[in-house]
């Protein structure tokens, strides 16, 4: 039997909920493949805040560094205390570069869409989001602003607030590698390098550039270039058009968000932070601390997210069993959270717990 460590950090708001719902679904998930895991709960998030100082305390950190594996609940960001988004201090600690969001249409998910089985690669460190960024009004801002206007014709008005957008060829190439890569070891026949360079010639023009040398390494992937507005369009008019995207940071974000909306939502939407040795696996969307202690929240993004983290850790088949007694609950109905019924006040709907073991009696069934 292969027993995989892992932490497993359950996060705050319905995140303990979801985690709780996701470990026995994993559990019966691997036991199928005669697998099985060793978490390591850590914790994050404002609830330890308090006690920590730090909703991201070292021994958190190094926990995943020495499981090289994380599944993390949704985390809630704290306001005005100085403290950084957990996750994002998670991408930068860990060199996270790679965002991985598969969206993809399950039958019974209420979409106005078919069809859809679309991979966002979105790169996680550069870009508009690397966080380089000068206050207007500033002496930094005004010393940017006066160095510019001496390179160039076009003046940048005074008063300006000014970010960087720094993209390298470097982050560029290990972005664009993964993502053909991912495409070879998952049958994907196609990756769109997503970007604007007709405007931004030398840092969207870079990254296509980049695109353009990788894609020669992988013959048997179809490599398109596509441009951010019109991806847009073509998203909504033809879905099924659409295979693994490319994207830098700022453009995955929103595309990431948009492809999600058009498979029912961030709450079937899973998620990856993926680097060169560490991955953390999590739902996209937020903690939902209204909903704390209810029984209520859908964790189809986090059980999918697991999914992802099973494949990750070479359990392939169990990945697949764990999708398809998901998708066969969801095509089912019946046994399915308040959001997944055809009206939010379907008194038939179930809880969280009760959802989550729909599952893994299909698992049990699978074995």
């Amino acid at each position: 039997m292969t027993t995989h460590r892992v932490t497993l950090i359950p996060g705050d708001g319905t995140g303990p909920e979801l985690t709780e719902a996701t470990r026995r679904v994993l559990e019966a998930a691997a036991a199928t493949s005669g697998s099985s895991f060793d978490w390591d709960v850590q914790q994050a998030g404002v609830d330890i805040m308090e006690s920590a100082g730090t909703p991201l305390p070292p021994e958190t950190l190094e926990s995943i560094r020495q499981t090289k594996v994380a599944i993390k609940g949704p985390i809630t960001t704290p306001i005005g205390t100085g403290f950084r988004s957990v996750n994002v201090a998670l991408r930068a600690e860990l060199e996270l570069y790679a965002c991985l969001r598969p969206c993809k249409t399950y039958p019974g998910v209420r979409s106005r869409f078919d069809a859809v089985d679309v991979v966002i690669v979105r790169e996680n460190t550069e870009d508009l989001y690397a966080g380089i960024e000068y206050e207007h009004g500033t002496p930094e801002a005004n010393g940017v602003i006066d160095y510019l206007n001496g390179l160039q014709k076009k003046q940048i008005r005074a008063g300006s607030g000014i970010s960087i957008k720094p993209i390298s060829e470097a982050g560029s190439e290990r972005i664009i590698r993964y993502a053909f890569q991912y495409a070879k070891d998952n049958g994907r026949s196609r990756v769109h390098c997503i970007q604007k360079s007709n405007i931004m010639k030398f840092t969207d023009g870079l990254f296509l550039s980049v695109f353009r040398e990788v894609a020669k390494d992988f013959p048997d992937i179809e490599p398109w270039e596509n441009l951010v507005d019109a991806t847009c369009m073509g998203l909504v008019q033809r879905p099924e058009e659409w295979d693994v995207l490319v994207l830098p940071n700022l453009y995955g974000d929103i595309l990431s968000d948009l492809t999600a909306g058009m498979v029912g939502g961030l709450g079937v939407a899973p998620g990856a932070n993926i680097g060169t040795d560490t991955a953390v696996f999590e739902a996209t969307h937020g903690s939902a601390p209204k909903y704390k202690g209810q029984n209520k929240v859908n964790p189809t993004a986090m059980i999918l997210s697991g999914k992802l983290m099973l494949a990750h850790l070479g359990e392939e088949a169990a990945a697949e069993r764990l999708e398809a007694a998901v998708a066969a609950v969801i095509a089912e109905g019946k046994s399915v959270t308040y959001d997944m019924k055809p009206t939010r006040t379907d008194p038939s709907a179930v809880g969280t717990a009760e959802y989550a073991d729909a599952i893994i009696e299909k698992l049990g069934a699978a074995k």
